[in-house]
Formats: structure tokens, sequence, C-alpha cells
């Protein structure tokens, strides 16, 4: 997008199906190459009951150095852009997320985030996602639930300039 030959990643987590659909979206719009962070242990029903102070997402949210274990290995050389698409939990990023981000070099990488929410929206989750990308040059995020194609695309884009 930002040059001819620009490349761009999408990478995204999605424990229930939602999140996956919007990074198919985004990676259609923006001629992306998708890929998916596996979660080493699968996330059950149980696992993402936010009334359960004992859930494992609710542990996981509320422990800072938590980092769950990634099945698969994501190679993003070659990438210019990296667009992370993910659900928001408790206000913020899964730490899978973090997993992720800190296992790889973002150097001179353009950062977006995408999420699906709710309720929280996408607030700070994109800025400290990418506080722990190493080099990566962060442009924005927005919530897209729902994003069409076209929105999405504009919304990228429009970053990029």
């Amino acid at each position: 997008m930002a040059t001819a030959n620009a490349k761009t990643a999408v990478v995204y987590f999605s424990a229930t199906g939602t999140t996956k659909k919007v990074a198919e979206t985004t990676a259609k719009a923006v001629g992306g190459d998708l890929f998916e962070v596996v979660s080493e242990q699968v996330y059950t029903s149980a696992d993402l009951n936010w009334n359960d102070k004992k859930s494992r997402s609710t542990k996981e949210s509320n422990d800072p150095k938590s980092r769950p274990a990634i099945k698969n290995k994501i190679d993003l050389a070659g990438y210019d852009t990296v667009i992370l698409a993910y659900p928001i939990w408790w206000g913020q990023a899964p730490k899978i997320m973090y997993t992720f981000v800190e296992s790889q070099s973002f150097e001179k990488k353009n950062v977006i985030g995408i999420c699906t929410s709710g309720g929280s929206g996408f607030g700070q989750s994109g800025k400290d996602l990418s506080a722990h990308a190493k080099g990566a040059i962060y442009k924005g995020g927005k919530e897209f639930n729902h994003g069409s194609e076209a929105e999405i695309k504009k919304f990228v884009e429009g970053l990029l300039k």
C-alpha cells in the first residue's frame, strides 16, 4: 500500500471465530496474507467465561507476566506492514498476542491493530501491544466488529499515507 511492492500480513488470534471473520475480511480488503496465532492449549467456553474470576482468560488478563504458548510459527520476514487482529479481553489484547509480538522482530514494520469487542472498545490495546513489538512503527488501530472490506481498506490506507 505504501509502495507498489509493499507486502502486508494480517496476523490474528480468535478463540470463538468472531475475530477470524474480521481478519479474513481485512486480508481480502488489503490484499494481505493471513496468519493465525494458534494457542498450544485450545480455549474452551469455560476458559472464556468472564463471569468466572478463576477462568483461564481472566487469570491471564490479570497477570501482566502471562504469556500463553503458541503452537505454530509465523515468519514476518518480507512484510512491510503487519495488521494485528484480536478480540478485546478485559479491556486489552489477549496475552497470547503479547507472546506473539514478543517472539518477532518488527524492525521498521508498520503495525496496525484491529480488534473485535463485546463492549470495551479498542482503547489503548494497540499502543500497549505495539510497545512489546521490537522496532515497530505503530500507525493506529480501530474496532471492527462487522467492518466491510471498503471500510477496512479505507481505514488502513489512511493510516499508511
